[in-house]
């Protein structure tokens, strides 16, 4: 079996294999390399013109000398197919928002350097006007009904009341800095580090540029996008202004801001929380997502509707058991369009505002996350009545711009096309699993781009995070390099997966790991079964919830020769002790604290189980994680070196929880997963790799 890449990685782990470096073929240039991740390019935030005859959307890729994502807007017109960027350059522009005429377009940059600010072009004449000069970037633009102003939020800092007073250096002098106090309950975000103390407040600014003016000024978070009445007077927000909002025990509920007078008034306040507000078309309802007051890491988000008084509350499709994504409404403003997760694929449908029926009109949607094959999709909905926009995803490519007009579903944009021309992926199909206790469950296999259904091939189990999260037949960068170095792939959507129903969902809540286990076990099965998959050749790893999974695997059964335990929690105790969100869901994962029912904690806890483990572990986490900390890594790591278990910690360097974030990073990932399953992979014979397995682990992490 060919592995490119085992030399880079054997290295990096201090590895001295020089034999299999001279045997080593060379590289097959159709095949997805590692330097490819740089070549990926994918569509999202669709934005419709008005009339329905152009879709502005941010095309998104990576700047191969930064090492970091790169976006650009471009346009495409429906009605002679042209297809050009609009901005595009070495900054990166966004967040593109048409005007109510459709005449100009609202977007985001850093061109001019000094951090974001928003601009809008003129688009018949092509000018372009810089609005701001905010200290502070700006967000979730939204322009008024007479296109007069444009509403956005930003972050204020403020000064915390200090402890202490503390004298000034002589001049000259180097003292060391000052301390850093901290009196919040979430003073750090994973992505974001210690946070600044202040609060995202709202703002409007005049379409023709000036000083922008601060609606909200009270002691409140508000997020998200607001958006406006029909006549201008005032914005709908969400906001959670409870007595212990800081403390992440509230919830969120729906606010009018008055325009001119800036007053804050309740529209409707409910046991549940409502979020993403946005008015309909013809002035009359608004409409929400709601999620219930339910103790758990999963609760259903539901779409709703009511009157801008918040009177006359109705769910939309309320006889569908899924969770609710994106929405848009209908130009009529009497249904809405919205998508949702159904099995591994994301579908587009649309709902009346007085019924519980809907109808399915595209599926397919989504393929935003370049790593991992995970769901998200982005929509949007011209004011013409016809036109629907979004992102399509498919195995050999991330999201494609497409649109649903006159009941036709239509891709328009084949960004990644040169890459796709000259490029072998592998080919993806669906592996229908029962578990032992009769529970059924969706799989994909992965089958290398030389597959030959004779030969017998090593295998990846490779589970995703959340744990309530949703695999499915989309683009995933990292399967597709395992599958390129020669591995069939499965992956799968064990009990806790999201897109299966509420029941499906729960079956996980308070028990965690539990049944998903045995569903993962039953995939392994499957694909064991299939004939071309060699039972003694298997690996297994995952992230975030899969790397609690997958540690939980290797104290559970010794049947795959190798894991890489990526991002775990280990300990649930010291997880919500630790993690950015931890102290806010508690009550969420166990109904208890920690010190209330440790036993609880500990029996679910990974590291309760690391006195079985006897597969050589690595285990892979970023520096800056402040999800799934590095403390619960390190905890792993000493655990199994007590053990005498085969085990290498690898720090991801300035990477946080989304290791994928920069491409490098992502690239770092495959490679040392793939070197440590080199290192402890067999010849297809049978026989060890004995240049890999004899060689020196690392006394110590370095």
């Amino acid at each position: 079996m060919m592995k490119r890449f085992a030399c880079v990685a054997m290295a990096a782990l201090a590895f001295s294999a020089p034999a299999m470096a001279q045997e080593k073929e060379e590289t097959d240039p159709t095949l997805f390399e590692l330097m490819d991740v740089f070549q990926l390019e994918y569509a999202t935030q669709p934005q419709v013109s008005p009339d329905g005859t152009k879709i502005a959307y941010t095309r998104r890729g990576f700047d191969i000398r930064g090492d970091a994502p790169r976006s650009a807007i471009w346009v495409y017109d429906l009605e002679d197919g042209s297809h050009v960027p609009l901005f595009s350059g070495a900054k990166s522009f966004s967040s593109p928002r048409w005007s109510p005429d459709g005449e100009r377009i609202a977007y985001v940059s850093s061109e001019e350097g000094g951090g974001s600010q928003i601009y809008v072009r003129w688009m018949e004449g092509g000018e372009t006007a810089r609005l701001t000069d905010l200290v502070e970037s700006p967000s979730s633009l939204s322009w008024s009904p007479d296109g007069r102003q444009i509403a956005f939020t930003m972050f204020q800092p403020a000064d915390p009341d200090p402890i202490a007073k503390l004298p000034s250096p002589p001049e000259g002098a180097e003292w060391s800095a000052r301390p850093k106090v901290i009196d919040q309950t979430f003073y750090r975000g994973d992505g974001a580090g210690f946070y600044e103390q202040g609060l995202s407040q709202l703002f409007v600014v005049s379409a023709e540029g000036g000083t922008p003016r601060q609606l909200t000024r009270d002691d409140y978070d508000y997020g998200g996008t607001a958006t406006w009445s029909p006549d201008g007077a005032r914005l709908f927000v969400s906001s959670d202004r409870t007595e212990d909002w800081r403390e992440g025990q509230g919830q969120n509920d729906l606010f009018a801001v008055d325009v001119r007078t800036m007053a804050v008034t309740p529209l409707a306040t409910t046991p549940e929380s409502e979020f993403a507000p946005l008015v309909s078309p013809d002035g009359d309802r608004i409409a929400f997502l709601r999620r219930s007051d339910r103790k758990s890491w999963h609760v259903p988000l539901e779409l709703w509707t009511s009157r801008l008084d918040g009177s006359d509350m109705r769910r939309v499709a309320a006889g569908l058991d899924r969770t609710i994504g994106g929405y848009d409404w209908a130009a009529d403003g009497r249904s809405l369009y919205f998508v949702y997760d159904d099995g591994g694929t994301t579908k587009l449908a649309r709902g009346s505002v007085r019924g519980d029926d809907y109808d399915v009109l595209a599926e397919g949607l989504g393929g935003e996350s370049l790593g991992r094959p995970y769901s998200g999709a982005s929509i949007d909905v011209a004011d013409d009545a016809g036109t629907v926009a979004f992102n399509m995803a498919s195995d050999d490519a991330p999201a494609e711009l497409a649109t649903l007009r006159n009941g036709r579903v239509r891709q328009l944009t084949n960004i990644n096309a040169d890459l796709k021309a000259q490029t072998r992926f592998g080919e993806v199909r669906e592996l229908p699993v029962t578990a032992a206790d009769g529970v059924t469950s969706q799989c994909w296999i992965v089958t290398p781009p030389d597959f030959d259904s004779s030969q017998t091939y090593p295998m990846i189990l490779e589970i995703h995070g959340g744990p309530h999260a949703n695999y499915g037949r989309r683009f995933s960068a990292e399967v597709q390099l395992y599958a390129a170095e020669g591995y069939v792939v499965t992956y799968c959507n064990p009990r806790g997966s999201t897109g299966y129903g509420d029941d499906f969902a729960m079956q996980i809540d308070q028990a965690y790991p539990s049944g998903d286990y045995d569903d993962l076990m039953a995939g392994v099965d499957a694909a064991v079964a299939t004939g071309f998959v060699d039972p003694d050749r298997l690996f297994v790893t995952g992230g975030s919830g899969g790397g609690v999974l997958s540690a939980w695997i290797v104290g559970k059964t010794d049947r795959f020769r190798a894991a890489v335990v990526a991002k775990p929690v280990i300990n649930w105790a010291t997880f919500i002790l630790t993690s950015d969100f931890g102290a806010g869901s508690w009550d969420e994962l166990f109904q208890a604290k920690p010190w209330d029912n440790p036993m609880l904690y500990w029996e679910q806890s990974p590291l309760s189980l690391v006195g079985n483990v006897e597969t050589p572990t690595m285990l892979l986490t970023g520096e800056e994680d402040y999800r799934t900390p590095m403390s619960e890594t390190e905890q792993f790591y000493a655990a199994l070196k007590i053990q005498g278990v085969p085990t290498a910690m690898v720090r991801i360097q300035g990477a946080g929880h989304g290791i994928a974030a920069r491409p490098s990073n992502l690239i770092s990932k495959v490679a040392y997963v793939l070197g440590w399953f080199e290192r402890y992979d067999v010849g297809e014979d049978g026989a060890a790799n004995v240049a890999a397995v004899s060689a020196p682990m690392p006394a110590r992490a370095n």
